[in-house]
């Protein structure tokens, strides 16, 4: 964010020394423990904010810490929306949300993925918390809305959520009312009783009004609480108290302009302009005030008027930021309007400067655009830029700019380019191609423009950008060289960016050399500018590169390279230090280490979402996927990928091995070949297309569908044609020098030749195989094809080829059988992925602990249980896990099951 956060928008608000205590409405908000949204909704001036103040403060046994949010528009960011309500859970309980946070923060990371890790940040702690979202009506950006639906969909135990909102919000409410976990508290609730109405004004306002007089203005103002507290402040040293009383009618804004005339006309000149001239200011403090009006009595008359209850409010407990009611400072902009409206400008011109000079960017942007100063709001933009992106806030640069007139942004370039780049950021490609358009025209009219020459290499570094996002890689290639031939010597970070891309498109068609070749030059310019995150998103280009390439032990030195940079800087979390363990896990598992393999999927989990880089929650769920798979875990390793593909994100990388194809893969593995089959026709994957590296992994899939068939079905190929597609497939992966890619080809040369019963054929395959593999340790290329790859090596071993390295795999054969226990004895078996999880509900781990280790959210883990209960006939935990011991499907021991609550 381009300044730090107004820690006033954090403030619980106290209770007002002059209130009406409402016991009826704190008994009914005392009473809501068990819903999880309390919904407030009701008019202004109802009391909305004073009655929670007053709940929270009655409230401290109820073993919540209360954390608030006050809402304004700048709020309709999405990223500063979830950056404060994340603030205010920190505030409530230190370090809570700070993974959630490292999430939104993160490069293309989706709101449901911060969501996701903030709620189970949630589920996963002790701390219980009200969580209030005041003044909510000022939201309308439909993405805040849609994901605070997903929150409060999801909401955890820990978490009670209260919105108090002038209207109903764009949430479920019938559905939550249904469940009965939705208390709402409305405007007929709020409204002042006749004994609440008689206490305000005699007992709180000294008025000393009669009981019929009460009836009479709480009769007319219908318990509006705004009105009858300008009515009082009205009648304060009145003398015709009656006659007032009489002519007190009409609607609520008539009667709410006419008070407000009324209290403004009985002020005294000075506080009447002070109040007018600082109207115009979201929140107030003394200098701020002084600054506007040009006098020095801010601080004081802002106490007076504290005192005296005149519609403001104090947002700290020291008395320092105040501001106004909100409908009383609607009527006095309205009256400035009338009365003052030559002085407008220049009073947001004061507040702007003000604001600028005190660090508070968004404010200055905001009353420069009040005075119309565009030029000054676009140098305050202009600055603010780079600040803006750091914290992923391109949302409140697209708001700034959409507001400037176009005509400024053409006048300057960089401008328009920044709002490109904040497009393309949000994944919005409408309007790139118009302001990069603009820049390039100024650039191709102005020989020695400002900034001409880096302008121009961001724009060509944009143009590749845009390229890569809209499939283009001819074009994201060109642009990427052009940006590199443009970018200075010494500008490492601008040649670190175009490297990147330029190798994504050489990456993109098979050009693997040229590819690993400009990423090591990225990551080069990168180290000298000292990016070191975006030295570990290199290294997982560099790695999957050497790994295509048959170079296994190359790729797992780039991954410890990498460790070793992440712990060179121990103060902080280097992002993308996680994705290192993701990418050894894959290693490992390969060398069939499998428990190795699993334990560096730990590590990655437990370092978090803090040193993470935007790839990493789909890549961490297909390497579950494959050690669930290994352990014979096979709708477990399904439901990662489930995931894995609702949280993909490619970073503009290609997609060589796409979550689809991995799936097949399964499928046929387990036999489920129509399944695999039926995925082939629905992404137009054939054996008679022509080969690419773009699609290589998809066509070997089909090679493997076609090669597990027992017999061809009328609409496939048949069986004969597998080696003819492999055949084809081996010849460009040779050609591309994709040596893992010839290793596996070549294992399934061995298997279709064999198949074919020319076993001539299939051991002469599967000697270059087991040749190319020996030297980098290749294991599950060959175990995971079981029986009849056994018999393939078992013959090899026996014309003397590779002795030692074959008898190595041939002993893996054995243990990497798996099979489910043979006495369940259920009317339904348990399936591997319950039976995995019955296994966890029978140790020490209590319920977040195992979702964690299954990399799972507690929903998610709640269901199995309930089917596990549901097939066992068990009621709980501890029956459950007696009732598999019973059946033998987990051995008898002695258990101390940790009886979390879930």
């Amino acid at each position: 964010m381009a300044g730090p956060l107004l820690e006033t928008k954090l403030h619980v608000p106290g209770p007002r020394s002059a209130l009406v205590a409402r016991p009826r409405l704190i008994s009914r908000l005392g009473q809501a423990d068990e819903q999880t949204l309390i919904l407030i909704s009701a008019p202004a001036g109802f009391g909305k904010t004073t009655v929670l103040a007053e709940w929270l403060a009655d409230s401290p046994a109820t073993g919540r810490s209360h954390a608030w949010l006050s809402l304004d528009q700048r709020d309709n960011d999405p990223v500063l929306f979830w950056t404060y309500l994340v603030a205010a859970l920190d505030k409530a309980s230190t370090g809570i949300g700070a993974r959630a946070l490292a999430a939104l923060r993160s490069t293309q990371s989706s709101t449901e993925d911060f969501l996701t890790t903030l709620i189970n940040e949630l589920q996963g702690g002790q701390d219980r918390f009200t969580l209030v979202l005041d003044d909510y009506h000022v939201i309308d950006n439909q993405g805040v809305q849609e994901a605070l639906a997903f929150l409060v969909e999801n909401l955890p135990a820990q978490l009670r959520l209260v919105i108090a909102s002038r209207a109903d919000p764009a949430l479920p409410l019938p559905r939550l009312r249904a469940r009965g976990r939705l208390l709402e508290i409305r405007a007929a609730d709020l409204r002042f009783t006749l004994e609440e109405a008689g206490t305000y004004f005699n007992a709180v306002m000294g008025l000393g009004l009669t009981a019929q007089d009460i009836a009479a203005l709480e009769g007319r103002a219908e318990g509006w609480i705004a009105a009858l507290q300008l009515a009082a402040l009205s009648m304060q040293g009145r003398g015709d108290v009656a006659g007032f009383i009489a002519g007190f009618a009409g609607d609520d804004r008539y009667v709410v302009d006419y008070l407000a005339e009324e209290v403004l006309q009985r002020q005294p000149d000075d506080v009447r302009n002070f109040l007018l001239r600082t109207s115009i200011l979201n929140r107030l403090n003394g200098q701020l005030c002084d600054a506007v009006t040009g006098q020095n009595t801010g601080k004081a008359m802002l106490e007076a008027l504290d005192r005296g209850n005149l519609f403001v409010v104090p947002l700290d407990d020291r008395r320092w930021w105040y501001r106004y009611h909100h409908l009383f400072a609607d009527v006095l902009r309205a009256r400035l309007m009338d009365e003052q409206p030559g002085r407008i400008h220049e009073l947001h011109e004061r507040a702007s400067l003000w604001h600028e000079q005190n660090g508070d960017i968004p404010e200055a942007v905001r009353h420069a655009m009040a005075a119309q100063d565009f030029e000054r709001a676009a140098d305050l933009i202009e600055h603010a830029i780079a600040a803006l992106r750091k914290d992923r806030q391109e949302a409140t640069l697209s708001r700034w700019l959409e507001a400037l007139p176009g005509e400024l942004i053409h006048a300057r370039p960089g401008l328009g380019v920044a709002y490109a780049g904040a497009l393309l950021a949000s994944g919005e490609l409408t309007g790139v191609d118009a302001r990069l358009e603009e820049a390039e025209h100024w650039v191709g009219t102005t020989a020695e423009g400002r900034d001409g020459g880096n302008l121009t290499s961001s724009i060509a570094i944009y143009r590749a950008a845009q390229a890569l996002a809209s499939g283009d890689t001819a074009g994201a290639t060109t642009h990427a060289a052009t940006a590199l031939g443009l970018v200075g010597k010494d500008d490492h970070l601008g040649r670190g960016a175009a490297s990147g891309l330029l190798a994504i498109g050489h990456w993109t068609n098979g050009e693997l050399e040229v590819a690993h070749r400009l990423w090591s030059d990225s990551y080069s310019n990168l180290e000298r500018a000292g990016h070191h995150s975006d030295m570990l998103g290199c290294s997982i280009a560099l790695a999957d590169i050497r790994i295509t390439q048959g170079r296994l032990r190359d790729a797992m030195a780039i991954y410890q390279r990498g460790l070793e940079l992440a712990g060179r800087h121990p103060a902080q979390t280097l992002r993308g230090t996680a994705d290192m363990h993701i990418g050894m896990s894959m290693l490992l598992l390969e060398r069939g280490e499998l428990d190795a393999a699993r334990e560096h999927l730990l590590a990655n989990q437990r370092l978090g979402e803090d040193a993470a880089l935007p790839q990493n929650p789909y890549r961490s769920r297909v390497a579950m996927a494959r050690v669930l798979q290994a352990e014979g875990d096979v709708d477990g390793a399904l439901e990662q990928l489930d995931e894995a593909e609702r949280l993909y994100v490619g970073d503009f990388f290609p997609a060589v091995r796409p979550v689809p194809a991995v799936r097949a893969r399964i499928w046929i593995s387990h036999g489920r070949t129509s399944d695999a089959f039926r995925w082939a026709r629905e992404h137009g994957i054939s054996a008679e297309d022509e080969l690419s590296y773009l699609h290589e992994f998809e066509h070997i899939t089909l090679a493997r569908a076609l090669l597990a068939q027992d017999r061809a079905e009328p609409s496939e190929d048949p069986a004969g044609h597998v080696a003819a597609l492999i055949d084809r497939l081996l010849r460009a992966a040779e050609e591309g020098g994709r040596t893992g890619t010839v290793v596996e080809l070549l294992a399934l040369l061995a298997l279709a030749y064999r198949k074919e019963a020319d076993d001539g054929g299939a051991l002469a395959a599967l000697r270059r195989a087991v040749a190319l593999a020996e030297p980098e340790g290749y294991v599950s290329v060959f175990v995971d094809e079981g029986e009849a790859m056994a018999n393939l090596l078992n013959a090899l071993v026996k014309r003397g080829r590779a002795p030692d390295y074959v008898g190595r795999l041939l002993e893996l054969f054995g243990t990497e059988t798996r099979s489910t226990p043979a006495r369940q004895r259920l009317i339904e078996p348990l399936s591997d992925r319950e039976l995995h999880v019955l296994r966890l509900l029978s140790s020490e781990l209590g319920g977040p602990e195992i979702a964690r280790e299954l990399l799972v959210s507690l929903n998610t883990l709640r269901t199995h249980t309930k089917n596990i209960y549901a097939k066992l006939g068990a009621n709980s935990r501890r029956a459950a896990v007696q009732r598999a011991e019973e059946l033998e499907l987990l051995p008898r021991k002695d258990h101390h099951i940790n009886h979390q609550v879930w």
